[in-house]
């Protein structure tokens, strides 16, 4: 393709040589002859002096380079992406080794891997991909557009909506973690008897569980992202354009608004909330509410320039603690005796 054509596909503007061709986007270092690289973020321009690609996607003309001119390079490198490569799709049809109940409604042009398992009365919509050895519980409702990779599972009465994607091993909809004490100290399970509810366009990333709830439902909202090690707890939601980054955990009832991002191995106590376009950065205890729009560090979770602060006086507590002990020898060595 020539970068002229990406440039009009992309919408960019072009500063440089049309004709360039470009088979293929890379990132500054791996980039060669016929590449396409980009510049998302300005503290990386330096590499661009070493780099061997043909063109350069960033905010602002490169001198030495063809260029395509974006308000958004990240975005648009998403979607340049998707014009040399989509991932294969499966033709449509059921696989014969699929075992599918005969009370289950398969969407048209859906494709049914090998030992695919569907139960009775789930319903499938058009265009839905389920690769080998996906399973889907009795009574499950699966939206249009969506695919489910191998080991992914959607339990009993779940609801899963339009272009949802869930990759491997992902479980939707298995128990919540309720047991009720008995007299004697053992435990009573709780039936789960609520429901996992995934609103369109979410993606959830491998071996992440979403579980359903004790009663009511658990609930994913539109254009959620849900990375890898995730665990959602029975009761949640989590909210439209939610960010949450691996290894954390919501415990029960937690209730994430619109637009927060919760970084990697955040733990967040039940029963509270994160409000609207919140930050938890890394590591985050969360133990009550977070304020609209704030952002927030450490275990417990405080405002996170305040938790900057503090954590660079935590490394030099060693320092003056030694420092205040020769300040009190000092005081008592000059004190008058009794």
């Amino acid at each position: 393709m020539k970068l002229s054509e990406l440039a009009a596909a992309l919408g960019c503007l072009l500063d440089g040589d049309g004709d360039t061709e470009i088979a293929g986007v890379r990132g500054m270092d791996e980039a060669g002859e016929g590449h396409l690289t980009f510049l998302a973020n300005p503290k990386y321009a330096p590499k661009l002096k070493k780099t061997r690609a043909s063109a350069v996607l960033a905010a602002r003309p490169v001198p030495g380079i063809p260029t395509l001119i974006s308000a958004n390079p990240y975005h648009d490198l998403a979607r340049a992406l998707e014009l040399f490569y989509q991932p294969p799709r499966p033709a449509p049809g059921i696989h014969p080794s699929a075992a599918i109940a005969s009370s289950a409604k398969i969407g048209e042009n859906a494709s049914i891997g090998p030992f695919v398992a569907i139960a009775d009365n789930v319903v499938i919509g058009r265009n839905a991909v389920l690769h080998p050895h996906v399973v889907i519980y009795e009574g499950a409702v699966i939206g249009d557009d969506v695919t489910l990779h191998s080991h992914s599972v959607v339990r009993e009465f779940c609801r899963i909506g339009n272009r949802v994607i869930l990759q491997n091993g992902v479980v939707a909809g298995g128990d919540g973690f309720g047991f009720a004490k008995r007299a004697d100290g053992s435990h009573h399970k709780i039936v789960q008897s609520g429901v996992t509810v995934i609103e369109d366009d979410v993606e959830i990333q491998s071996l992440t569980s979403v579980d359903r709830a004790s009663f009511g439902e658990t609930r994913v909202k539109r254009g959620a992202k849900v990375d890898s090690l995730v665990q959602i707890g029975h009761g949640c939601v989590v909210g439209e354009d939610n960010i949450i980054c691996s290894q954390t955990g919501l415990a029960g009832s937690s209730i994430l608004e619109k637009n927060v991002l919760l970084a990697g191995q955040v733990g967040i106590s039940g029963h509270l909330t994160i409000h609207e376009g919140a930050i938890v950065y890394a590591q985050s205890g969360i133990g009550g509410d977070v304020a609209p729009h704030s952002r927030v560090s450490g275990s417990p979770a405080f405002d996170a320039s305040e938790w900057l602060r503090a954590i660079t006086a935590f490394q030099k507590l060693p320092e003056m603690l030694r420092t205040i002990r020769d300040l009190k020898k000092k005081i008592e060595e000059t004190e008058p005796k009794a």
